[in-house]
């Protein structure tokens, strides 16, 4: 089954963030990590909104809530979200991106508009195994997967 959604602009991202968040919280106690104050809120502004959002934009934000991050302390964070499954990194924009999956194993399928800038995640598993079978046929072993593919989404090709 091949699913992806981009909301429209107008999309109330409260529900997203909420949910989101939840799955963060079952995800880490499940996985015996640390949920820390400063990650949930690097989390949470992850989700304000369906694009990728960079490293250096969630610090300006920290910082202007009066938190006294550094660049550092943002990667961090955003490692730690990495590596619990909570969001993707979007190589092509050095971006971060909500996971919409969080806590099934998968490969990161992102489709982004180059004119609004949002990004929608892709579940199509038939992808997975079609490019995990081309790479094996060419004696290729992966150990990881990520596909970005860039357009217009429905909003904006209209």
């Amino acid at each position: 089954m091949t699913s992806a959604t981009f909301p429209s602009p107008a999309h109330d991202h409260g529900h997203c963030i909420r949910q989101a968040l939840d799955a963060a919280e079952d995800r880490c106690k499940s996985n015996g990590a640390r949920l820390t104050e400063l990650r949930r809120r690097v989390l949470e502004l992850v989700w304000q909104s369906h694009a990728p959002v960079g490293a250096y934009a969630l610090l300006d934000i920290l910082k202007a809530e009066g938190q006294n991050a550094a660049p550092p302390t943002v990667y961090r964070a955003l490692d730690f979200l990495l590596e619990q499954g909570l969001v993707h990194r979007v190589a092509s924009l050095n971006a971060y991106m909500g996971c919409s999956h969080p806590g099934q194993p998968h490969a990161a399928k992102l489709l982004i508009c180059r004119k609004c800038g949002r990004a929608a995640e892709l579940d199509d598993p038939t992808l997975d195994e079609a490019v995990r079978a081309s790479a094996e046929r060419l004696g290729f072993s992966l150990t990881s997967q990520s596909i970005e593919a860039e357009g217009l989404c429905a909003d904006c090709r209209d």
